[in-house]
């Protein structure tokens, strides 16, 4: 059984996205029951939109995204 990627650092943004674990507000709330396969489908996801936002925050930190 996959390990879910939450941090215990949960804050979403204006996206419904976790700023801790980068999963999506609908993954989170469907992990329990998800199938196996799901969840490594929704970690991947998570740690792409993880990456995503720190080359974001490297490349313009002072870009408020929800402008």
């Amino acid at each position: 059984m996959s390990q879910s990627p939450c941090i215990r650092n949960c804050c979403l943004d204006q996206h419904d996205c976790c700023l801790g674990c980068g999963r999506l507000l609908t993954e989170i709330t469907e992990w329990h029951q998800a199938e196996p396969w799901r969840r490594e489908q929704i970690s991947l996801l998570a740690q792409q939109r993880r990456e995503a936002r720190r080359q974001r925050d490297i490349m313009h930190p002072w870009v408020d995204p929800s402008e």
